[in-house]
């Protein structure tokens, strides 16, 4: 059952209390109904609701989380210290204080070190704690008699139990005060310590976690008493058992990360905002537990072999081709989307539906993060009749991630310019009062019919054949910036002896063999500009040329070299090239041996 009316929704939702029928609401007013061009909004109401009555995508796999509430403290001594009493009796405690001032307490209720963090990684449930004692009183052994405050003559041991080091003169009264105890030790040896935890929380002025995305399960407030009393609070809510979607997909054979330590593309890598991707080998790992689902990777990433699951690309066309095409069905034309978030994205289309109203052609279209929007979503959507796609991205999103999305988009607008398509149709929002000044672009005459692939290639392929069919101006070569994901290779004749050594490091089968002669053959529609043959080749012989050819011609194979077979001097058979033997016998003839 559609209800049409969010701003009821907890009234609707209890009269449907013990009833069969699943609720979905979908809000009309903001987006539609309110605002000066609102009587004009019928057809973008009727694609909203014809939207939201499609069944929803199927779940993701999920990835577990277990805490026991095993928390750390990480701080100055005053800070961690009132804390770790605060929490005490709702959490395990332990403590590692990073400089001294405070006074340890009474009893013994919990842990408490001292010392620099050297590493700390993991995530809710599983950190690892690394850290150097640094200070030559152990407060794992100490006992906090005092005896060591009494004997020190410079007054340099408080009750915090650390010496300040700029005070003592090393007298070493307190070493004998504290006898066979042995807390204090000036020569200590195993100053490395690890241990683990399910929870972190960091009181340090600067966070020892340095990433746009932190891990779940750590916290770092920094000094403000609201925040560390905030973040408190969600700690008390971390204990038991988690779980949370597996937002991607990854498929290493297609992967062009890197081949024989030879290295190709580093775009997931580089644009990962959670540190959950690191290279492993000739691929790349990803951790899930570590990933928070903002589909860059699946963005950057030129061969598809990343790909988005929450939802996946084939479920989001299923909604496009809906909205667009009950949209055009109701009256609606120059159909503007705007891809936003579903948390400050979606509070800022609302706040702004309700003080100006969306104009009646713009139509918000809501996914999880706005960084999962690649080129091959926004080419599907302009093929199903949109006018125009922009993507509303907020203070909270990544400037990487801005970044990564003005290319792409920038990609796919020279595409769409080059094939005559008038008009701005691609591009970034940092706020939607800029949407009621945008002139509509011009788009095909007869929306595509295609369903989007989960197979980032195949939607690209799709939809680029469907703009071109219909483009005003056709072209068959396009020229591309670097790094985009389309292109071909060069490759010199004179240096390349077909040593084919780039054929074995292609992960996307654009370069090919020749059974029947020496032959370099190429693909130019399976190239994704990664880099792997160029960086692979030992003579220098091939250069990256981006661009974008359309037609049949791309995916057919034509030679960029061959060379004349080298045979065997005994039997006759041919097992090179004569280029290839005669380089190797030019380098040798000058040899001692």
């Amino acid at each position: 059952m559609i209800v049409a009316c969010t701003q009821e929704a907890a009234l609707f939702g209890e009269l449907a209390e013990g009833t069969k029928a699943k609720l979905k609401f979908v809000n009309v007013r903001e987006q539609g109904g309110w605002g000066a061009s609102g009587a004009e909004a019928t057809p973008k109401i009727a694609g909203l609701i014809a939207m939201a009555a499609l069944p929803d995508p199927e779940p993701t796999p999920a990835v577990e989380f277990k805490s026991a509430g095993d928390v750390l403290i990480i701080g100055p001594a005053a800070a961690a210290l009132d804390w770790a009493e605060r929490l005490s009796s709702q959490l395990g405690i332990s403590v590692l204080i990073t400089s001294g001032g405070g006074e340890l307490p009474l009893e013994r209720k919990y842990p408490v070190w001292s010392g620099r963090v050297t590493e700390l990684s993991g995530w809710l449930g599983a950190f690892e704690l690394a850290w150097r004692q640094e200070n030559p009183i152990d407060l794992d052994l100490c006992t906090r008699c005092n005896a060591c405050v009494r004997a020190c003559p410079e007054n340099a041991i408080g009750y915090d139990y650390q010496i300040d080091m700029a005070r003592c003169k090393s007298h070493r009264e307190c070493v004998s005060a504290c006898g066979a105890i042995g807390a204090i030790d000036f020569a200590r040896a195993d100053t490395e310590r690890r241990e683990r935890f399910d929870l972190v929380f960091d009181l340090s002025r600067e966070p020892l976690v340095k990433l746009h995305q932190l891990p779940q399960g750590y916290f770092a407030p920094g000094d403000d008493p609201l925040e560390q009393a905030l973040a408190a609070r969600e700690l008390t809510t971390l204990v038991g058992e988690f779980e949370k979607p597996r937002f991607f997909r990854y498929r290493e054979k297609i992967c062009a990360h890197s081949r024989s330590g030879r290295p190709g593309c580093n775009a997931c890598i580089d644009i990962c905002s959670s540190g959950a991707i690191s290279a492993a080998g000739d691929h790349v790992k990803v951790e899930p537990h570590l990933c928070a689902g903002c589909g860059g990777c699946a963005t950057v990433c030129p061969s598809g072999a990343m790909t988005y699951a929450y939802p996946g690309v084939p479920d989001l066309g299923l909604r496009l081709k809906t909205l667009l095409g009950t949209y055009r069905e109701a009256g609606g034309k120059d159909a503007c989307l705007v891809f936003h978030d579903a948390a400050e994205g979606r509070a800022a289309v609302l706040a702004h539906g309700r003080r100006h109203g969306l104009p009646a052609r713009v139509i918000a279209f809501e996914c999880n993060h706005v960084a999962s929007i690649g080129i091959d979503l926004v080419l599907g959507a302009i093929s199903y009749g949109a006018s125009q796609v922009r993507v509303l991205v907020t203070d909270k999103v990544a400037e990487a991630y801005v970044a990564a999305l003005e290319r792409q988009l920038g990609y796919a607008q020279t595409i769409l310019t080059a094939l005559g398509y008038g008009g701005a149709h691609l591009g970034v929002l940092r706020t939607l009062d800029a949407v009621a000044a945008l002139a509509p672009a011009q788009t095909v005459a007869k929306p595509a019919s295609f369903n989007l692939s989960p197979e980032k290639r195949t939607t690209l392929d799709f939809a680029i054949d469907h703009l071109a069919r219909q483009a005003p101006t056709p072209k068959r070569e396009i020229p591309l910036a670097a790094g985009a994901p389309f292109g071909a290779i060069t490759v010199s004749k004179d240096r390349c002896t077909l040593c084919k050594a780039c054929i074995g490091a292609c992960p996307e089968a654009a370069l090919l063999d020749s059974p029947e002669a020496p032959r370099l053959r190429f693909i130019e529609a399976n190239c994704v500009q990664c880099g792997l043959c160029a960086n692979t080749c030992p003579e220098d012989a091939i250069r990256l040329v981006p661009r974008l050819t359309i037609g049949p011609q791309a995916k057919e194979a034509v030679t960029l070299n061959e060379a004349e077979p080298f045979n065997c001097v005994r039997c006759g058979t041919p097992f090179g090239t004569k280029v290839m033997v005669d380089n190797m016998l030019g380098k040798l003839a000058t040899h001692s041996m």
